[in-house]
């Protein structure tokens, strides 16, 4: 299969029915009947098929679409829907504050580093950077509820890793008092999800209560 070019682009007539024009890696440029050109790219996550809607053409060109394109294979190897990362970022937009929870986030973890070995420090930090920043990081601290909390550690579970995800809950809840008691939030949506964690199998078990206290 060869790779669409500007040309082939350009010159893509709309027709009856909608049909669809290949790049490859799963990147289709669909030209509706309308005449409009949209680019779509395929991808599998979780076991099921789904489609992340880039943009229309020409506002987003063939290199821009095939940028995004390899942007969404690195959201997947990190274990993340290129759709749902796709509509946060929309949702909030690109624009950091000093409001957002990795702002936030970044400075509760200044503050209690200190008091931390630093093999502790460097974890925390490290899970944050993997499994949340990615998500929430760019999101206002105020508008992160109890459902995008749990849809966080839901992602940690599925990697079979529900002590983790317990973890990092902790640590989530502690940057969240942080945020109240500095007046940038006003509830600890972290806590209210602790029961809703999928269930430790019954056994002996790793302690999930940080000496380090998150």
């Amino acid at each position: 299969m060869s790779a669409l070019t500007d040309k082939q682009i350009k010159n893509a007539k709309k027709e009856e029915k909608d049909y669809k024009l290949a790049d490859g890696g799963g990147l289709n440029l669909f030209v509706l009947r309308t005449g409009t050109k949209s680019w779509r790219l395929r991808y599998r996550f979780d076991g099921k098929e789904k489609t992340l809607v880039i943009g229309n053409y020409p506002d987003v060109s063939l290199a821009d679409a095939r940028a995004e394109r390899e942007s969404a294979k690195d959201t997947l190897k990190a274990g993340r829907d290129p759709s749902v990362v796709k509509k946060v970022e929309k949702l909030i937009g690109k624009k950091q504050t000093a409001d957002t929870f990795e702002v936030i986030a970044r400075e509760w973890h200044e503050l209690q580093k200190p008091h931390w070995v630093p093999r502790h420090a460097e974890d925390v930090l490290d899970s944050l950077v993997k499994d949340v920043f990615p998500i929430i990081g760019k999101m206002p601290i105020r508008d992160i509820d109890a459902p995008t909390v749990l849809a966080v550690l839901r992602l940690v579970e599925k990697r079979d890793a529900k002590e983790t995800a317990r973890r990092i809950r902790q640590r989530l809840s502690s940057v969240f008092v942080y945020a109240i008691v500095s007046g940038r939030a006003t509830q600890d949506p972290a806590a209210v999800v602790r029961e809703a964690l999928a269930p430790m199998k019954k056994g002996r078990q790793p302690a999930i209560t940080d000496m380090e206290g998150a």
